[in-house]
Order: C-alpha cells, then structure tokens, then sequence
C-alpha cells in the first residue's frame, strides 16, 4: 500500500479535527478525499506530508513512517497545498531549476516536468504574471520534480475557471495511470471526473468508503454540459435517450439519460454538428450527490 493511515487522531487545543481516521491507498490508483469545509481534508493531508504531527495514531506513506521517517517520506511525496506557495518574482524555470538543485535531481528534469505539465508557452514569464490555472501547473510541476511514487493534492482545482479545469483534471488523470494521487476536493464532480475511489469525511469522522464503480448502478445518468452559447432545452431533448434538460445557470445544462451507457459522445457530437464549443464535459453522479448529502447533513 502506498499510503496507509490507522487509527490517526488530531486535537487542536479542545477541538477535535480528526476522530480515530484509518484509511489504505493502493498503487496505482486516483483517491478523491471528498468532505465538507472544515471536515479535516487540509489537516490529514498535512499530516500525510509531515506538515504536522499527528495527536495519536500512526500513518506510513511507502512503506516510511510519518512520525518517525520524515525526511524519507518529504522525499517520496510530491505535495501541492491548498494555497500554493511560489515565489512570484522568479521564472519558471528559475523557481523549477532552484527547487530540483534541493532535490538533487538531474536539470533536465525540468524540462521534463515542463512539457508534462504544459508549462512550455508561459516558461519564460515570472510566475507573478502567470493566471491561476498556469501557477497550478507550476506547482504541479514542482510536486513531480523528483518523480514521486505519491501525489498529495489539497484542492488541486480551486479557483480555475472551466478551460483550466479540464487540463488540469486531464493532466491528474493521466499521473494517476502510473502513481498514487490522493486529493482533496469538496466538489462531487470533481471526483466524478478524475477518481477511481472515494472516501467521505465529515466533522474529522470517515463515514464513506467506495469505490466509484460501486456509484454507478442504475438505469440512467445525468451529463453535465457548458457550451460557447445558449442551447434551446428542446434540441437537447432531441439526443437519443434525453428525458430531461436542466438549464443551471449561464450556458450550463443538465441533461438525464434514461441509459446507463456513457451518452457524453453524443453530446460531443451534438456540439460538433452545431458548431459549438465544449467548455466541460462531465457526469454527474447522482448516487454519490445523494450519498454525501445524507452523510454530510
């Protein structure tokens, strides 16, 4: 197992934010660790990369224990926080160049990391000029440098508009094919879109634990769609198997299918036939939504 948690407790002053967590995480595999604000995604994650120390319990990330072997386990875990910490007046490949001299791994991993995470058009700029999605990918980028065997991601996605988000979610997917990625999100369709698993957490409490094949039964599904321009809900009734079009907000639309077969090229296809763009494309888990709500209320 690439990460293994018993039994881990943390107490801040009275407060309790973790209750008695135990969790395994094998390789390869995509983890969502889904829960509401404050539920202790950020601080099991920070006990995970040795941030902090646990109140009781122990957690072993490969194999290296996070009370006893930090060093070991800083240096087999790529991390990227909630709240990315970068030095804004650097270069990319400055701050990338500085970071692999820390870890003592050959400069042309930067380069490496460079083309994996699509940072190519912006690495010539200082990461204060770049956007949102572009300082994700910097730390992305850092967190591979020294090609970690474990990805701990505290709200990769957080702040990124539509475009942003569908690299970045591609870009975990395709890490998760070859390493452990364990992240943290508070959004179901984030889990939808890049998990294998996932593990629910409310008030410092584990109260779910599934696999999202598990999530998946059933006669229909709900695709969720953005398109470059408004759609008449009665042409998206016209897809093979569209019972019902639910407009949410903007050019957004929710579109349930009475089949359990993934309708996501049709809407593509659709799209492409009229001219439209796809801003996002995703399924929404209407089990999973129904799962959180009654675990997390």
């Amino acid at each position: 197992m690439s990460i293994t948690v018993t039994n881990i407790s943390k107490t801040y002053n009275d407060q309790k934010a973790l209750d008695n967590v135990s969790f395994k995480v094998k390789s390869p595999e995509v983890v969502g660790f889904l829960g509401p604000n404050g539920a202790g995604k950020s601080t099991m994650m920070k006990i995970l990369t040795t941030y902090i120390s646990p109140s009781e319990g122990s957690a072993m990330v490969n194999e290296f224990d996070v009370n006893t072997n930090q060093k070991d386990v800083q240096r087999s875990v790529g991390y990227l926080p909630e709240h990315n910490p970068l030095y804004l007046d650097l270069f990319v490949r400055e701050y990338l160049q500085f970071n692999a001299n820390v870890y003592k791994v050959k400069s042309n991993r930067v380069e490496e990391v460079i083309e994996l995470t699509g940072l190519g058009p912006e690495s010539h700029k200082k990461i204060g000029q770049l956007s949102k999605g572009y300082r994700q990918r910097v730390g992305l980028a850092n967190a591979l440098l020294h090609d970690p065997e474990v990805l701990i991601l505290d709200e990769p996605t957080t702040g990124l508009d539509p475009n942003q988000l569908m690299e970045i979610r591609s870009l975990i997917t395709t890490i998760g094919q070859t390493k452990t990625v364990f992240l943290s999100t508070h959004i179901m369709q984030e889990v939808e879109a890049m998990c294998d698993r996932v593990i629910i957490i409310n008030k410092g409490k584990i109260v779910a634990d599934k696999n999202l094949n598990e999530l998946r039964s059933g006669d229909s599904q709900v695709v969720i769609v953005e398109f470059d321009y408004r759609v008449e809900d009665t042409f998206l009734l016209k897809l093979p198997k569209a019972s019902k079009v639910t407009n949410t907000h903007g050019f957004i639309y929710e579109i349930t299918f009475d089949t359990n077969t993934d309708m996501r090229s049709h809407v593509f296809d659709f799209a492409h036939d009229n001219d439209l763009k796809i801003l996002q494309l995703n399924q929404k888990n209407a089990s999973l939504e129904s799962l959180f709500r009654e675990l997390t209320s």
